[in-house]
């Protein structure tokens, strides 16, 4: 080690103290570093695992790192207390000694042998096979830091998959499992229901799950955007958070399907009771386009089609659902059908409304004719000949039967402009006595 002579000039015998406990602290650092690698329980779960995939290759890569960091280790170990064997033969070390711990503790004073680095990829200065590498103290130090930082990280990654994924998944199994049984209990089974056939998917899903978490963890692994610290990063739950979100999408489908089972029979008395309105609403509706035919004339009354008779088939169909505890089929063919009765009784006040149109037409142009007439009477005009004549007229048009409406409208309108045209009039008093005066005035 001596015959290159020392690197730089000579420590003397401060510096070398420094430099050996410095070189302590850092080989008590590192060997507290080391025990804890070795007792992590991670790295004894990768020992004894059956790996496979990405965590088989880098498992394999990390145990020769692991294996080479103890031979550096020991190697490091060997060259502190050589070091300290010479620095304790004298109080006051001699030049020669000085020379020597120069050498040893800043030139590349530590020999490692070549395949316990070719063993952990590890890449060499001059690259080659060489059967042995030749370090500095501090070189060491930076390479065990290197190696230690990426088993760690390895270990550290697979530990936390581990921790995170197969406890969530075995919880979200168990859910599973009771909501099979629900399932069961009310008829939702894989080939006759959708949510059946989902139970079935997400059992096969959870199964290979965490077959896989268990044998290659570091495949569920994200490692941190910009992180260079050991095990900077976190599971990836994307297919557990899947299948949980479609288990509780079953669960929801379940529990309509038990609603349905509590409330079936209220559910189905009120279908036939809108169902029976809407037929009602249909025959009055039939009932008054033959009244409006019989009144109106010259009107386009629209049809009244009958009920539909599908509907009444599908209620009779859940009604043997409920006969035969098929809730499964139950729930959604009367979600259907109360969608469609609502209709049903729309399109039945609908048709009744339009058929009894011109009906309503007609009262309102009699109530607008009378109207006019108590408000002529009030100015004392009920008996002008004009009015009365006009009056009478469009009174025959409404009241007759059938009545054509536009005819009617206009003799209203006539009967209006007549009235209208009196009461804006100016009011001239006739000449006569004082009783025909008053008589003017009371009217």
């Amino acid at each position: 080690m001596g015959v290159t002579g020392p690197p730089g000039p000579v420590m003397d015998r401060d510096e070398v103290d420094r430099a050996l406990a410095r070189l302590g602290s850092e080989h008590e650092a590192i060997e507290t570093s080391l025990l804890a690698l070795q007792d992590h329980a991670g790295r004894r779960l990768l020992e004894g695992a059956a790996l496979t995939g990405v965590t088989e290759e880098r498992w394999a890569s990390a145990e020769a790192s692991i294996t080479l960091l103890w031979t550096y280790f020991d190697a490091y170990t060997d060259a502190l207390r050589s070091a300290r064997d010479i620095r304790s033969r004298r109080r006051w070390s001699s030049r020669e000694d000085l020379v020597e711990l120069t050498e040893l503790l800043r030139g590349e004073s530590v020999t490692v042998a070549g395949p316990a680095a070719a063993a952990a990829n590890a890449p060499t200065p001059t690259g080659g096979g060489r059967l042995s590498e030749s370090f500095s103290l501090a070189t060491l130090v930076d390479r065990m830091n290197e190696l230690y930082a990426s088993s760690l990280d390895m270990v550290v990654a697979a530990d936390a998959v581990w921790s995170a994924l197969p406890a969530r998944i075995d919880l979200l199994a168990a859910e599973l499992q009771r909501t099979r049984q629900l399932a069961h209990s009310v008829g939702v089974r894989p080939g006759e229901h959708p949510a059946g056939d989902d139970l079935e998917r997400i059992t096969r899903t959870l199964t290979s799950l965490r077959e896989r978490v268990i044998s290659d963890p570091l495949a569920f692994w994200v490692p941190a955007q910009g992180s260079s610290a050991p095990g900077g990063g976190r599971p990836d739950t994307t297919v557990y958070d899947r299948e949980a979100r479609a288990l509780e999408d079953v669960r929801r489908e379940i529990d309509a399907v038990l609603t349905v089972r509590q409330d079936a029979e209220q559910r189905l008395v009120r279908l036939r009771d809108v169902l029976s309105r809407a037929d009602r609403t249909l025959a009055e509706a039939r009932t008054a386009r033959g009244e409006v035919l019989a009144k109106i004339a010259a009107t386009e009354v629209p049809v009244v089609s009958g009920p539909p008779t599908v509907l009444q088939e599908q209620l009779a169909t859940a009604a043997e659902y409920r006969r035969h505890a098929q809730w499964h089929r139950l729930s959604p063919l009367l979600e259907s059908l109360e969608r469609k009765a609502e209709d049903e009784l729309l399109r039945a006040r609908e048709s009744l409304t339009a058929v009894t149109a011109p009906l309503a037409v007609r009262a309102e142009l009699r109530g607008r004719l009378d109207a006019y007439k108590a408000k002529v009477a009030r100015h004392g005009l009920a008996e002008d000949p004009f009015l009365i004549e006009r009056y009478d007229a469009a009174r025959r048009m409404l009241w007759s039967a059938p009545c054509d409406l536009r005819v009617a409208e206009q003799a209203v309108l006539r009967y209006q402009q007549a009235a209208a045209e009196l009461l804006a009039a100016p009011r001239v008093p006739e000449q006569g006595g004082p009783e025909d005066r008053r008589g003017e005035q009371r009217s």
